[in-house]
């Protein structure tokens, strides 16, 4: 079995109690120890690969993006899943290619750029130029920013699932939707649904499951987690 239908199957037949956690490696290093703690796939967060770049989020440049995502890849024998933003810019069938290239088994692509969301059925149209270019090859995951950008009506998120999931993505992820508001959302979308999870506070993965959650992923929590950890460190050694 190829390790993009091990990520597809991974999504499958999920309880309500047991959603499929996702943490997200920065580094090699970090997914070589998610893998040994017994996770079964992973999902970079392009905010944390930014930080140990040196970039601000949203400023890596495609290049250093995708060979990061390759060094991850590389270092683990579970699959990978990459965030990618907005898709630098690249045609659907380049941005697949460069993908395929590094190993990873899905993508993450946003639907708002610089702080502004994008035309729901334009961005419907070209998430199914990418699903056309990847065929089976790619499982993708078509985040939805209505809440990150202001708009909270649960209905607005409902319709851009809608129009995605008809374009081919195989999650959706409402980010930063409100705990409160998940069942609701989870009534009116078919498929899988990614829910943001923060490390260390708020409802727990197993908690998000059961409001409605099919997968967990933690952006750059755990990344900005260590990076605390490591400030302490450094301290006590000063």
């Amino acid at each position: 079995m190829s390790k993009v239908e091990t990520f597809r199957r991974l999504h499958r037949g999920r309880t309500p109690d047991d959603p499929l956690v996702l943490p997200g490696p920065w580094d090699a290093a970090s997914a070589r120890i998610f893998v040994e703690a017994g996770f079964r796939a992973l999902a970079t967060p392009s905010a944390g690969v930014a930080a140990s770049l040196g970039h601000e989020d949203g400023a890596t440049p495609a290049d250093e993006m995708f060979a990061a995502v390759a060094r991850i890849v590389r270092a683990v024998d579970v699959p990978v899943s990459a965030d990618v933003e907005g898709g630098y810019g690249l045609a659907p069938k380049e941005l697949v290619e460069r993908l395929l290239e590094t190993g990873a088994v899905g993508c993450n692509l946003e639907d708002s750029d610089g702080g502004v969301l994008k035309d729901p059925r334009e961005h419907a149209d070209w998430l199914a130029q990418v699903r056309y270019a990847a065929g089976d090859r790619l499982f993708v995951n078509a985040r939805i920013d209505t809440f990150l950008r202001g708009v909270h009506e649960p209905e607005q998120a409902i319709h851009r699932a809608a129009l995605y999931v008809a374009a081919g993505a195989d999650c959706v992820y409402p980010i930063d939707a409100p705990a409160s508001v998940l069942p609701l959302l989870r009534s009116g979308i078919q498929g899988p649904m990614n829910v943001f999870a923060k490390v260390g506070e708020g409802p727990s993965p197993t908690e998000l499951g059961e409001l409605g959650a099919t997968r967990v992923t933690f952006g750059p929590g755990l990344q900005r987690r260590a990076t605390a950890a490591l400030r302490e460190i450094t301290a006590e050694v000063r």
